[in-house]
C-alpha cells in the first residue's frame, strides 16, 4: 500500500481532542491546522489548541497561562468557554490524540501514574493494602524491585562515589549524570498487579512452573497486540512506524534479559533445559526464540524491571514519555484480555525436577 499523501489534516477545526503536555494528556479543542512545510505537504500537520480550563484571569495580568491545563478539574460551566486565541498553543500532530474512549482512559492512568510518582517523592506510602506482600514487580511506584528472594541481575548499579579515577573511567556515568536521567514510571493495572503476586506465589511458595512451551507465547502476544493497535494509526504514519519499534524492541529486550533478571531461583532448571534445546539447532524448537516459548507471566516480569533498563540508556524526555504511552497502552491492551493471554494453568514439577532444582543442576 502506497503512503497516505492526503492533504487534509487527521484534526478538523473545533474537535475536541486529547493533548499531551509532558508527560500528561489533557482535554483541549482544535482552533486552527496549518501545514508544518508549504512546500513539502508530506511533512504533517501543526495545530492550534487550546487546553480546556485555561482561564479568562490570565489575560488581564498578561500572565502566562499555567503549564497545566485543569481539564479534570474544570468546572462544567466551562463546557461552553470561548476560547482565547492569547493562550492559543501549537503543537505537531504527534502531541495530539482522538478523543476516545481508550484515549480517556489512558490519560487517567498517566494521571494516577503521576500521582503516585508525587506521593513517593513526598514520602507518603501507597495504599496500605498494597503491603501485605513484596513479590517480584509488587512495587508500585514502577521500580523493579525483586522481593524476597534473591536473583542475579544484569542491570549495573548507579556509582556510589570512590575515587576519582574510578569515576572517569570510559563508560562509567557519574552518579548525578545518572540521577538527571528522565525516569520511567511504567502504569501497572490493578489486574496485573494480582498476576504478579499470584505468579510469585505459585512459583516460589507452591513450586509449580508456568508451561514452557507456552500455549500463548509473547511473541503472539505482541503480534496480536500489534495488529490490533495498527489499525488504529495511519499506514506508513510516525506512530506506526514507533509502533513498530517498541514492539521489536520489548522483543529484544526479552530474549536478552529473561536469562538473566526474569527468573526465579526455582525456575533456572526449566530454563536451562529449554535454552539448551533451542541452543541444539534442531528438533522442534529449532529457529525459534525464547519470546516464541515463553509466556506473559514472565513478560510481565520484564513490564517491571523495565523502569531500571530503561534508566540505563541515553534516551531523552520526550523519547521516555513516547516510550512510557506506548507501553502503558499495551499493558492496559493485555489487563483486558487475561484469559486469552495469563489463563494458563501452572504446573507441579515432578520429583524428579525438585531433585535436580535442589542439586542445582
Amino acid at each position: 500500500m502506497a503512503p497516505s499523501t492526503s492533504a487534509q489534516p487527521a484534526y478538523s477545526k473545533d474537535e475536541k481532542v486529547l493533548c499531551f503536555h509532558h508527560e500528561l494528556l489533557y482535554e483541549a479543542k482544535v482552533v486552527e491546522a496549518k501545514v508544518k512545510d508549504p512546500n513539502d505537504k508530506k511533512d504533517g500537520y501543526l495545530y492550534r489548541v487550546h487546553y480546556k480550563g485555561w482561564k479568562n484571569t490570565y489575560r488581564n495580568y498578561n500572565m502566562a497561562p499555567p503549564r497545566r491545563a485543569m481539564a479534570v478539574q474544570a468546572h462544567k460551566t466551562m463546557a461552553n468557554y470561548s476560547y482565547n486565541h492569547s493562550w492559543d498553543d501549537w503543537v505537531p500532530q504527534e502531541r495530539l490524540r482522538k478523543f476516545t474512549d481508550e484515549n480517556k482512559e489512558l490519560a487517567s492512568n498517566l494521571k494516577k501514574d503521576m500521582d503516585a510518582q508525587r506521593r513517593a517523592a513526598s514520602g507518603r506510602p501507597a495504599s496500605t493494602s498494597t503491603t501485605k506482600k513484596r513479590p517480584y514487580g509488587s512495587d508500585l511506584a514502577g521500580s523493579s524491585a525483586r522481593g524476597s528472594e534473591d536473583r542475579s541481575s544484569a542491570v549495573p548499579q548507579p556509582p556510589r562515589g570512590g575515587t576519582k579515577r574510578g569515576r572517569e573511567i570510559e563508560g562509567i556515568d557519574k552518579e548525578e549524570d545518572f540521577l538527571r536521567r528522565p525516569a520511567v514510571r511504567l502504569f501497572m493495572p490493578d489486574a496485573l498487579k494480582s498476576i504478579l503476586v499470584d505468579d510469585w506465589e505459585k512459583v516460589t511458595k507452591e513450586q509449580k512452573l508456568a508451561p514452557v512451551p507456552s500455549p500463548t507465547p509473547v511473541t503472539q502476544f505482541l503480534n496480536e497486540y500489534e495488529t490490533s493497535e495498527m489499525a488504529h494509526r495511519r499506514p506508513n504514519s510516525p506512530e506506526a512506524d514507533i509502533l513498530e519499534e517498541v514492539v521489536a524492541g520489548v522483543k529484544e529486550y526479552f530474549n536478552k534479559s529473561l536469562g538473566r533478571i526474569l527468573l526465579y531461583r526455582f525456575e533456572r532448571q526449566q530454563f536451562y533445559e529449554m535454552h539448551k534445546a533451542v541452543e541444539a539447532g534442531h528438533g522442534e524448537h529449532a529457529g525459534k526464540t525464547l519470546a516464541d516459548l515463553y509466556g506473559c507471566e514472565h513478560l510481565l516480569r520484564l513490564f517491571v524491571s523495565l523502569p531500571d533498563l530503561i534508566a540505563h540508556t541515553n534516551m531523552d524526555q520526550q523519547s521516555v514519555s513516547r516510550l512510557r504511552e506506548e507501553l502503558t497502552k499495551m499493558t492496559s491492551w493485555m489487563a483486558k484480555r487475561l484469559e486469552m493471554y495469563l489463563g494458563n494453568e501452572y504446573q507441579h514439577a515432578g520429583q524428579e525436577y525438585l531433585e535436580s532444582a535442589k542439586n542445582g543442576a
